[in-house]
């Protein structure tokens, strides 16, 4: 693996399965497909602990200017693409749902790496909400404003940032709770000039831009006035990621991270 063997640890490659409990009538979930871990949101997912709460997430997303999206074929891959992201200055960080043993690997993660602000993306519904808050999420991502996700949310010191796409969305996320939101997908929607232009009547509400953005173009979002913005390829590229190269990965974290702290502060 030449370079990519820095980042390679055997130890971390052993990721326990967690099999899913048999829920008893009173614990049962509305979805007809339920793979999860478990259907009750722990007391520490509930009231974190100090570094953890809402506004620290918030305030660390709109620091760093960037939400690293990780999404990929294999756990073990997973695990060491976010290690090396992190390693090379990455602070925040989700791993997609599309990602086999996505909670397994956020629950080694946050062990690794407390300090970090670790979430799960692409959430759709309440049972993947739950069983990423008890992996130890601080915030869950979602393409679209899903409701029963914002009301598991709702009294715990996890942040949820809804997708939205028009004006009406945006302002309904914001109405229902939201203390940020995700514009996808902002490329195919005008890119910096939406943004821009979204920002002129919601100034008062933070925005991640997302999708198809790059390192290059990540200035030019945040001075059109986006909070941060999501990079996925631009930091764990399809090359890299296919040829295990976590020495890439690293390098590109280290580049977009220099990158977004320039860019939210001058």
């Amino acid at each position: 693996m030449g370079a990519a063997s820095a980042y390679l640890s055997p130890s971390r490659w052993s990721l326990p399965l967690i099999p899913p409990p048999s829920p008893s009538p009173q614990e049962s979930i509305p979805f007809s497909r339920v793979s999860c871990c478990s259907s009750r949101l722990s007391s520490s997912a509930v009231t974190s602990g100090s570094g953890s709460t809402k506004t620290a997430t918030l305030s660390a997303i709109q620091s760093s200017g960037i939400i690293a999206c990780l999404r990929s074929c294999s756990s073990e891959i997973a695990f060491e693409a976010a290690s090396a992201a992190l390693d090379g200055g990455i602070s925040v960080l989700e791993i997609t749902m599309s990602t086999p043993g996505v909670f397994q690997v956020l629950k080694r993660l946050v062990e690794a790496y407390p300090a970090a602000f670790l979430g799960v993306g692409t959430v759709l519904r309440a049972a993947d909400a739950i069983n990423a808050m008890n992996a130890g999420a601080r915030f869950l991502m979602s393409p679209a404003t899903v409701k029963d996700v914002m009301n598991v949310v709702q009294g715990t010191e996890v942040l949820y940032i809804p997708g939205v796409m028009t004006p009406t969305e945006i302002l309904c996320a914001y109405n229902g709770g939201a203390s940020i939101v995700k514009v996808y997908p902002v490329s195919a929607l005008g890119g910096v000039q939406y943004i821009a232009a979204l920002k002129k009547p919601f100034s008062h509400i933070p925005m991640v831009a997302s999708q198809g953005i790059t390192t290059d173009s990540l200035r030019d979002y945040i001075t059109a006035g986006a909070s941060a913005v999501v990079l996925s390829d631009a930091i764990f590229s399809k090359e890299a990621m296919l040829r295990r190269d976590f020495s890439k990965i690293h390098q590109l974290a280290l580049h977009a991270s220099s990158q977004g702290k320039e860019a939210v502060h001058g």
